[in-house]
This record gives structure tokens, C-alpha cells and sequence, in this order.
């Protein structure tokens, strides 16, 4: 294990103890606080296959500190118990055996307590480790909690997103943060912006921390493209909705319209149509249709198949890193509480972070001359170089620092329960 370390590219050089500490504090404790409004019940669900139930999530991120910081650096530590690692291992083959992802609702030992009680000797220990390291083990531990705590944020999202689809499976329709602030507003109309053609830089450069896949920074050539000015909203996708567009298979990949046609699609995957008027389920609860609100919860092929039928296509995912380069990384995320996307303010308002992914029509695979992480953490991102797409953005419950324009997120085309949106792009 002694391998499992960051590449010197993205080593986390000098980061002070006290700093690290209560940043690690943070991090886990925020975790926590996305779960105080659960009940116990809510810890065991798993809607679908998909999602996981809270109680894992929790579970998993204090596996992954033991498993990639305390197993290998914490001299004579000794598992919490000695199942929780194949109970609690998502899907390293390196490190063993993994319960089935299908079957963890039915994992109803350990208990909310215990999963509680393993998270705090977790703590205890890599704090203890922090503090005691000596100056050279230091640095490859800062560099793997470091690595540890983008992870749990990770896993936040992923916690909000499984409540939603956790709740929303259940006919009672409850809500998650009913005194969640909603943002309201006028979206302006949508306007192009023009970007010149020319070879570009994308990946991460610099200091600090990003993920393995996000590197290395390599040129582009990029033709003339435009992108629009904000978010697809509810109000236009209805109208897609409303002219058959699910019933047009013209408009659709062949892929997706299998999946439409056997899923039975006809909307957004938390639309719900009552008495001829739309509504829409949020983390808040049930609410009207906002058709100012950026439409989301959509798969690649919806985002897709609506593209075409507004005369666009989607971008790619180094024309909307280009495009967002240099802007400010602000939007609704996971901190301001709302815990859905909010409306474009106004012409300069682009959203083009923390409101909602945007689908890219970049297959997921590697940069040029990339090297996947040595160890088990090379499983952590290389090995799902395929069948997937590229989504950029963040979204209203990605943590604001855990958010970078270099970010690369990705999904199956299927999948709808991510915080999934739309940004239109054509030829420039």
C-alpha cells in the first residue's frame, strides 16, 4: 500500500497542520449536518439501483480514510471491524471484496449509531495522525486526506442527490429542507456568445489540488463555436415537451430512444403532471413548475434529443472550459442552502457554475499522455474511461470548494438522478 500516493504534479506541498486539521473537521462535520434531517428510517433506503443509502455514504468515506491513510500510514493501526471493509468498499478490486452496490439497503447492521461511532474513531485517529507525523510521512499524508476529503465532498453530493431520489419513490412525496430558500426571477432571453477559433489550453495547471483525469494540460484546436448565454429553463423544455418531443424519434440517438421507450419517459425525471398543470420535486418538496428555473435531472440522450430540436447541439467539454476560463466560480451552491438551481439574475449572469452539471457531448476518456494514479487510486477515475459523458459546471449541491473550471464529472447517458442541465452551443 505504501504506493497510494498523488503524482508530484498534484502533490500538497507544505500545507500547514492546524489548517489541514480544521479543514478536515469541516469537511466531515458538514457531511453530518447534510444528514441531521434525516430520521432513521431514511439512513436504510435505496430507491434504485443507482443510488446508495445515506448510512453507506457515511460509512464509505471513513472506509476510504482508513483504508488509504490510516492502513498504510498510521503505525499499528488496527481496522474498526474487520467486515467493514468489504461492506463498505465501492468498487476497488485492489484492495478486496466489495458488498453488491444493488444490495446495501439490505445491509441493516451496523447501525446509524455504530456507522456514527466508526466516523468518530476515524477522526480521532488521522487528527492524531496529523499532529504526530513527522515532517516527511507528513507531506504523503496531508496529500491522501487531502485526496480523502475531495472524495467525502464527492459523496455529499451523491448524499443529496440518493435523499432526492430516496424520497421521491415514496408517495408521500416528503421533503428534505422544506425552509430551504427559494430563488425566484425573470430569466432574461437567451443571447449567443461568440468565441474565435484557435488552439487553446485545457487541463489543470498550477497549484493546489485536482484529480488525476484532469491532467495534463494539453492544446486544443477549437473551431468558431458560440454557446448560449444561460441555462435551457423549465419554460423551454416543456414546450419540448409539449410538441411530442419524447414521441419523435428523429430526434433521438438510437440508444435513447430505446431507453425512452422502454423507461416510458415523457418528461424530466422529478416532473409531475396533475390536473393538466406541471409541477416539480425538489429537496424543498413538491412545487409548482418554475419556467424561469434551469430545467435539470435530464439524461444525455434528453439533453441531446433537445438540442436537436432547438437547431443547437451540446458543447464540448473544452469549449465550456475555454469559455468559463477566468470567470468567477459562484453560483448556488451546496452552501447557500437552496439546494436547487436558481434563475439567470440577469444578462451577465451565465450560470456557468454551482447551479447545474452540463451535459458535453465529450465521451469520458483520458487526456493525452495521461497516467492514472499507481496503486488502487488509479482505480479511483482511469477505469471508467468508457461509455460515459462529460459533464461541467458543478451544481447546486457541489460544495463551493471542492468546485474548479478544470473539473471533470461523468455520468452513463441514462442517468437522470445527478443535478443534470443543459447549455445549447452551435457552429460559430
Amino acid at each position: 500500500m505504501s504506493n497510494l500516493t498523488l503524482s508530484d504534479s498534484r502533490a500538497i506541498s507544505g500545507v500547514d497542520r492546524s489548517t489541514l486539521a480544521a479543514r478536515y473537521r469541516e469537511v466531515r462535520a458538514q457531511t453530518e449536518r447534510l444528514c441531521a434531517p434525516l430520521v432513521t428510517e431514511d439512513y436504510q433506503v435505496q430507491a434504485c439501483n443507482e443510488t446508495s443509502p445515506p448510512k453507506w455514504h457515511l460509512a464509505h468515506s471513513a472506509w476510504f480514510f482508513e483504508t488509504f491513510v490510516l492502513g498504510p500510514l498510521a503505525p499499528g493501526y488496527s481496522p474498526y471491524h474487520p467486515q467493514f471493509g468489504h461492506l463498505f468498499n465501492s468498487y476497488y478490486q485492489a484492495i478486496g471484496s466489495f458488498h453488491a452496490r444493488n444490495q446495501r439497503h439490505v445491509v441493516a447492521r451496523p447501525t446509524v449509531e455504530e456507522v456514527y461511532a466508526y466516523r468518530r474513531q476515524v477522526d480521532e485517529c488521522v487528527l492524531e495522525l496529523l499532529a504526530s507525523a513527522a515532517e516527511g510521512p507528513y507531506e504523503v499524508v496531508a496529500e491522501r486526506v487531502v485526496l480523502g476529503l475531495h472524495h467525502e465532498q464527492q459523496h455529499q453530493e451523491l448524499l443529496l442527490m440518493d435523499i432526492k431520489r430516496n424520497f421521491v419513490a415514496n408517495p408521500l412525496l416528503p421533503a428534505y429542507a422544506p425552509d430551504a430558500p427559494r430563488a425566484v426571477g425573470r430569466a432574461p432571453e437567451r443571447s449567443w456568445l461568440s468565441f474565435a477559433e484557435g488552439v487553446q489550453e485545457i487541463g489543470f495547471a498550477g497549484d493546489g489540488f485536482c484529480f488525476d483525469n484532469e491532467t495534463p494540460r494539453h492544446r486544443v484546436f477549437l473551431e468558431p463555436y458560440r454557446l448560449a448565454s444561460r441555462l435551457v429553463t423549465n419554460g423551454e423544455y416543456r414546450a419540448f415537451v409539449e410538441a411530442d418531443g419524447y414521441g419523435q424519434a428523429g430526434l433521438w440517438l438510437s440508444d435513447g430512444w430505446k431507453t425512452v421507450r422502454e423507461q416510458g419517459w415523457r418528461s424530466p425525471l422529478y416532473w409531475l403532471e396533475r390536473e393538466g398543470d406541471w409541477w416539480e420535486y425538489t429537496l424543498r418538496g413538491l412545487e409548482p413548475l418554475d419556467p424561469d428555473s434551469p430545467v435539470c435531472h435530464l439524461s444525455y440522450y434528453e439533453a441531446d434529443a433537445f438540442a436537436r430540436w432547438a437547431g443547437a447541439r451540446l458543447p464540448t467539454e473544452a469549449e465550456l472550459e475555454v469559455a468559463g476560463a477566468g470567470r468567477p466560480v459562484e453560483g448556488s451552491f451546496v452552501e447557500s442552502g437552496h439546494f436547487h438551481p436558481r434563475p439567470a439574475r440577469d444578462e451577465e449572469d451565465g450560470q456557468w457554475f454551482g447551479e447545474l452539471w452540463q451535459w458535453t457531448a465529450s465521451a469520458y476518456s483520458a487526456y493525452p499522455g495521461f497516467r492514472p494514479l499507481p496503486g488502487a487510486l488509479g482505480e479511483y477515475n482511469g477505469k471508467f474511461m468508457a461509455n460515459q459523458y462529460v459533464l461541467r459546471g458543478g451544481s447546486c449541491a457541489t460544495p463551493r470548494s471542492h468546485m474548479r473550471p478544470t473539473y471533470r464529472n461523468f455520468f452513463y447517458p441514462q442517468d437522470r438522478w445527478p443535478f443534470t442541465g443543459i447549455r445549447l452551443a452551435t457552429e460559430g
